[in-house]
């Protein structure tokens, strides 16, 4: 379809970085606001009504939801560190060239068709995935998304008014939540379970396996790790005198992938900051997050008190 290659390519130059290819979207910077700058120009040549809600997510409605709850498609333009190109603006672009394929072939909707963009979906910025939608529906207070603070130690207040807009508007949004009837989002599989056959080799020549319908959503969070330790010299103090936090480290990653595969989860150990941070000084403090996820909420339970005992 013409549109989806054209939005794409405007899409495309946004938020990357030059030196790695990888794209660096991070909520409510002047990237973020490029996004979502593109977004509301989409819309409104396509004559959607487009709103936000109390977290800043993006809706855009053709048909009117408060007279009847709506169908909504979409997903997010924001990004994980050096993330790839379609996670997440593949659904915001497809949704919108749903739009156009229905106006084309001269169908109205029975129902209100909204088109979204999540705000802060990844939480690569401020540390909480699904911020956006989490705020709206209530699962994070608004006084503590407020306070959530970047690597830079600016809060998610903060960032709120450097972007124009007054933080004390974040906050639970019913009226939001009673617009939606259905939510559908396409998403790309970012991992090998479309490829994979029945018996677990690999399966690439089988077009059946292109697409796939998600039926729940793996149990996840993310957790901090503080590793103290003592400073001192790489050069002079003798190994038995040490106190190295990342010979902690190193148990924690190792933990990881052990209690992971054991209780059929995965973890990562993704992020880490180092004190003092010098090549030849023995670190006295470790900061770590751990990212778990599996089948059930004990199971990932389970891995984390493993990996933190």
């Amino acid at each position: 379809m013409k549109t989806f290659d054209r939005m794409w390519a405007d899409l495309a130059p946004l938020g990357r970085d030059g030196g790695t290819g990888g794209y660096r979207r991070y909520a409510w910077t002047r990237t973020d606001h490029d996004l979502r700058e593109w977004f509301v120009g989409e819309c409104t040549a396509r004559g959607l009504d487009v709103v936000e809600d109390r977290a800043g997510n993006q809706w855009a409605w053709w048909g009117d939801p408060d007279t009847h709850p709506g169908v909504v498609i979409g997903s997010h333009l924001d990004s994980v560190p050096d993330g790839g190109a379609f996670d997440g603006p593949l659904g915001v672009v497809s949704a919108l060239a749903v739009v156009d394929a229905l106006r084309e072939a001269g169908v109205e909707p029975d129902v209100p068709l909204g088109v979204v963009n999540f705000v802060d979906e990844e939480g690569a910025r401020f540390g909480i995935a699904c911020a956006g939608s989490r705020i709206i529906t209530g699962a994070l207070d608004a006084d503590r998304a407020r306070s959530l603070t970047d690597a830079d130690g600016t809060t998610m207040a903060e960032a709120w008014r450097q972007a124009g807009r007054d933080p004390d508007e974040l906050g639970r949004d019913d009226d939001t939540i009673r617009r939606i009837g259905t939510f559908v989002e396409l998403h790309v599989e970012q991992g090998k379970a479309l490829a994979l056959s029945p018996d677990g080799g690999d399966d690439l020549d089988d077009p059946a396996r292109a697409v796939a319908i998600g039926t729940d959503i793996w149990p996840h969070g993310r957790w901090r790790i503080d590793l103290p330790g003592e400073a001192n010299h790489a050069g002079t103090t003798r190994i038995e005198d040490r106190h190295d936090a990342m010979v902690g480290l190193a148990g924690v990653v190792q933990a990881a992938r052990s209690y992971a595969v054991a209780r059929g989860c995965v973890a990562t150990v993704g992020k880490v900051v180092v004190e003092p941070g010098g090549v030849n000084a023995i670190p006295s403090h470790v900061t770590a997050w751990l990212d778990a996820r599996g089948r059930g909420e004990d199971a990932v339970r389970a891995t984390v008190e493993g990996v933190t005992a």
